[in-house]
Parts: C-alpha cells; sequence; structure tokens
C-alpha cells in the first residue's frame, strides 16, 4: 500500500524498492539502524524508531513509542511537516491496521486512488484487527486469501516480499491467493496448522474466564491465535506460551466473539514485561533458554486476567 502511495505522489522518479520483513525479539523495541540505508527509508507497522534518515512513519500500535523522548521526536518532527507543507509521520493508535490507515492517508491528503486496492485493504484489515465473521473462520482458514496470509506469516522474508509485493501491485488479490505457487507452499503449512489445532486441543486449560496454552516444549515458529476462541467460545482471554529456536513468545488476547466483557488493556500488560501490541491483543518476548521465566511470567498474566 505504502508502495503504491509513493509511486502516485513521486510518479516517474524511477524508485526502486528494497523490503525488509521485521519482527520483535527478545529485548528489540524498535528497527535495526542498520537497515537504514536509502535514499528513502520508512518504518511501516512497527514500532518508532527516532532515526535521522527516517523519512516516512505509518503506525497504528498503541505501543508504537517505547519511550517519552521517542513520542516527543515523533510529535517535533510531524509538527515540522506540516509547517512545511507535507507531512510524512503517521500514527494512530484508533485504527484497525496500518494498511487502512496508509489507504486513508493516501486518498485524504495525496489524493492516491486506493479503489484498485479496496479488496486487499478490506482483508488486511480484518486479519489485523481479528474481524473475522466467526473464530471458525479464522481456524479453519477456507478462503484462499487466509491461506495466503500463513504463507506470508510462516515464509514472508525479504525475498519473499521482494516477489510478492509487485504481483499484489499489479495483480488482484484473490488471483494470487490463489496461485498455484501459493497453494502449493500451503500445503505443508496446513498441515502444521491441522497439526498445532490438535494439540491446543489436548493442552489447553481454563482458568476462569482465560485459556492458558502452554506448548514451550515444542519448537513452533507461527502459533494459530484463534484456535482457543473456537474450542472455549465462551472465554474471555487467551494466552499462549509458545517457544522457537530464538525466543519464547506469550501471546495474549482478547476473544472478540466472547460474551464477557474486555476489563484488560492488553497492550498495557505487554508493555510492562517489554513487550506491546494493542488493547485486544499483544505479546511478549523472552530469550529461547528463559522457558521458566516464561511459566512464571504466564502464571502471572493469567492471574490478573482471570480476576
Amino acid at each position: 500500500m505504502f508502495t503504491r502511495l509513493y509511486r502516485h505522489r513521486f510518479a516517474g522518479d524511477g524508485a526502486t524498492f528494497a523490503y525488509h520483513a521485521a519482527g520483535y525479539g527478545p529485548g528489540q523495541n524498535g528497527a535495526d539502524p542498520k537497515l537504514v540505508t536509502g535514499d528513502v527509508n520508512t518504518i511501516l507497522d512497527f514500532r518508532y524508531s527516532p532515526f535521522e534518515k527516517l523519512d516516512w512513519y505509518f503506525d497504528h500500535h498503541v505501543s508504537a513509542f517505547v519511550t517519552p523522548a521517542d513520542r516527543a521526536d515523533y510529535e517535533r518532527r510531524a509538527l515540522a511537516q506540516d509547517a512545511a507543507g507535507e507531512r510524512r509521520f503517521f500514527h494512530d493508535g484508533t485504527y484497525s491496521s496500518a494498511t487502512k490507515l496508509i489507504a486513508d492517508i493516501g486518498r485524504e491528503r495525496f489524493g492516491l486512488d486506493a479503489a484498485p486496492s479496496a479488496e486487499l485493504v478490506r482483508w488486511a484489515d480484518m486479519i489485523d484487527s481479528a474481524a473475522f465473521t466467526s473464530a471458525k473462520m479464522a481456524v479453519d482458514r477456507a478462503e484462499p486469501v487466509l491461506k495466503l496470509m500463513t504463507v506470508v506469516e510462516n515464509l514472508g522474508d525479504d525475498a519473499f516480499l521482494a516477489r510478492m509485493v509487485p504481483r499484489l501491485l499489479s495483480q488482484p488479490l484473490a488471483e494470487v491467493a490463489s496461485a498455484p505457487d501459493i497453494v502449493e507452499a500451503y500445503e505443508p503449512l496446513g498441515r502444521a496448522h491441522e497439526a498445532f489445532v490438535k494439540l491446543v486441543e489436548q493442552r489447553a486449560r481454563t482458568q476462569g474466564i482465560v485459556v492458558v496454552v502452554d506448548v514451550s516444549d515444542q519448537l513452533i515458529d507461527v502459533a494459530g491465535k484463534f484456535v482457543t476462541y473456537a474450542l472455549y467460545p465462551e472465554s474471555a482471554y487467551s494466552i499462549l506460551l509458545s517457544r522457537s529456536k530464538s525466543k519464547c513468545k506469550i501471546s495474549i488476547g482478547y476473544n472478540p466473539w466472547s460474551p464477557v466483557p474486555r476489563r484488560h488493556n492488553i497492550a498495557a500488560i505487554c508493555e510492562r514485561h517489554g513487550g506491546g501490541g494493542h488493547p485486544v491483543v499483544g505479546a511478549i518476548s523472552l530469550p529461547a533458554g528463559q522457558v521458566e521465566e516464561a511459566k512464571a511470567l504466564v502464571r502471572s498474566i493469567a492471574d490478573e486476567l482471570a480476576a
């Protein structure tokens, strides 16, 4: 979406694009400064980093600013851009996705015709905000776009993005999602997802309105976020402890289909432990060797959410 915006704003300048898939690890609170090597540098859907060579910024996470100094730097530069006549830093924690934020800002401030990307924006917004019609829809992943989501989540490294972004710029989303290479890439991931669903069925335990799942005895790179909601529709919160080769991850979420109202800010809980997210979903990362510490933290958070 940003590539479309940039090409609209600077049509004909011959810019080439490089993409880096960023994630959070233990103690990682922003982008790697070694990556800021372009003539134009952009951070999208990620924590703010006050790099001198940062030119554009779009994010919707309420935990976008690690320190007050980061927020102050963002506000200072955004005001300076307004004074110069063209703002390029945008943060709005009320938005359900960065994709929709870019599309709306592009249309309202830069005259971008976002209509060709309407279906992409609709699905990206649904996925990012977990606005599925049901937990079953999210778990079953019957729609081709949700299979593409799974492929991106598991295989979306820099090389993948370099191939995929141009396709999404030139082809309809449904066509990309149903392409033979995506279908083939999903097959082993789909089998792994089915095995994960069975594992959650075995490991899940309830603590009042909280469902806790500990699969830290296995190496799992990407864990499904909605399985507990499908298995326990009356639950309000889920806590999932998983482990990969690089980290222990505690994923916390509020069940958007729960009959119980949300009474906790999950982003605030995660921020206390070096993580972040949104009021309804967040995550915390610890070093892979700190499994017992992660287990203790899960127990503490479960007690807090169940109280």
